[in-house]
């Protein structure tokens, strides 16, 4: 196999594993209905990249491989099909992908993205080379993907699809148990039982990473029963202080854990990453050194600039709980600061979902923006359902503002009259919202010259 095609390269998923390939020489070519930036990065690098997608730019290859998003009916992949040459989902994929080296595998709800960063980058600071497949960039390692030439693949292993279920992890990390993707899994037995799958994958005498205050992974702990190796990590009982700036440190067993990223979330993302040191072998006090000058990764709180005295944050959170979690690391970074919070909920399913728990998710925001639901991969719903509706419960709820702004341009307008000096924005979207940070940004820049 020399030419590898990707339908959908431009995703977070497929844009890693063209990375991945491509660094071990293979020839790679991939399309996308438009150009993301993981997609130009690529295009940089040398892959070829088509936009849109048509049946003549598979020709050539000797893999197919495709995203969840794309169709059977996809002109490439059934112009593949046509010519004999094989077509796979990513979940179908990885195994190929991970051969060779033990599998470090990082699933849950919240956080996956995050704590396999941190694992990615914790081993590449104590010289171990990993290769690693992360669902959004490491701003310590400046990309989604590497193909090391050391013994371990760390890989964020996505639930959606089942993708995660393609992997036979030497080390499994579950952050958390939280119904989600109901487009794929309609109730939350559905959801859970997908997990004990996943678990249930490791390889013989692999080890469980898991907390123990989560409910759901309590859940999970009774299903699986006693047979597999497990250890398990808590926030509880242990001496937590904070910094002015809301870094968190504190001592786990001895060593002294200090953190850039801001929230308890990612304290205990931190202590799922030691406990995979520790598995490993590795120096306890180096590991929690270099999960010290960790800075995340990108759309994770990630800090876009500060015009006009005002601080913009991006952050991909699209269930309450992250959004909760978010901004309750915020208020605690930002003390006595307004805090602004743009929301674009993300699919027509989850809004509907977890209706309820969007409408409470927003406590800790003095002013609360709502814009018009970012369809992804579904239609609207014919029942007329929209984020206004969200909108309004919040508004019951919440000890803020809120505003339903339907369009970002209209969002963008309403903060640029309305953000002043001192205030915190943050934009929270699995969408394209992320634009009105730049343009909040760029509005400010100008004013100011």
């Amino acid at each position: 196999m020399k030419h590898v095609h990707l339908v959908g390269i431009g995703g977070s998923g497929l844009s890693a594993i063209a990375r991945i390939l491509l660094e071990r020489g293979y020839e790679v070519s991939g399309s996308d209905r438009s150009l993301s930036p993981q997609a130009l990065e690529l295009a940089k690098a040398g892959v070829r990249i088509f936009v849109g997608h048509a049946a003549e730019q598979a020709a050539g290859a000797d893999l197919v491989v495709r995203s969840s998003a794309i169709p059977d009916q996809n002109p490439e992949v059934l112009e593949a099909r046509r010519l004999g040459i094989p077509v796979m989902k990513r979940q179908e994929f990885l195994e190929m992908l991970l051969q060779g080296q033990a599998c470090i595998a990082v699933a849950g709800t919240h956080g996956k993205t995050t704590t396999t960063a941190m694992i990615a980058w914790m081993l590449t600071a104590l010289e171990q080379d990993p290769s690693f497949l992360i669902g959004g960039v490491s701003t310590n390692l400046g990309v989604n993907a590497h193909a090391g030439k050391g013994a371990y693949f760390v890989i964020e292993a996505d639930e959606y699809d089942g993708m995660f279920l393609g992997l036979q992890p030497q080390i499994a990390v579950i952050t958390n148990i939280e119904h989600d993707h109901p487009d794929c899994y309609p109730t939350p037995e559905s959801y859970s039982e997908a997990f004990l799958k996943f678990a249930l994958r490791l390889r013989p005498g692999g080890l469980l990473v898991v907390s123990t205050e989560d409910p759901g992974i309590g859940e999970l702990l009774k299903a699986l029963g006693s047979d597999l190796r497990l250890q398990t990590y808590s926030l509880e009982g242990l001496e937590i202080k904070a910094s002015e700036t809301g870094a968190l440190e504190t001592r786990v067993k001895g060593i002294h854990l200090s953190l850039q990223v801001p929230g308890m979330h990612n304290l205990r993302n931190a202590l799922a990453a030691l406990a995979v040191a520790a598995e490993l072998g590795l120096p306890g006090q180096q590991a929690a050194d270099a999960l010290g000058v960790f800075r995340g990764t990108g759309r994770r709180f990630e800090l876009r600039g500060e015009q006009g005295g005002v601080t913009v944050i991006d952050d991909y959170a699209h269930h309450p709980t992250e959004i909760r979690a978010t901004l309750a690391a915020a208020r605690l970074r930002y003390p006595g600061k307004r805090l602004w919070a743009v929301w674009q909920p993300h699919t027509y399913s989850r809004t509907r979902l977890l209706f309820q728990e969007f409408a409470t998710a927003f406590d800790y925001a003095d002013f609360v923006l709502v814009t018009d639901i970012y369809a992804a991969r579904e239609s609207q719903p014919q029942d007329g359902f929209s984020s206004s509706q969200v909108a309004r419960a919040i508004a019951t709820r919440a000890s803020g503002e809120v505003f339903y702004l339907p369009t970002l341009p209209q969002a963008q307008d309403f903060l640029f009259e309305r953000l002043a000096p001192g205030d915190v924005l943050l934009v929270l979207s699995a969408g394209d919202a992320d634009s009105i940070s730049s343009a909040v940004i760029s509005h400010f820049q100008h004013r100011l010259h």
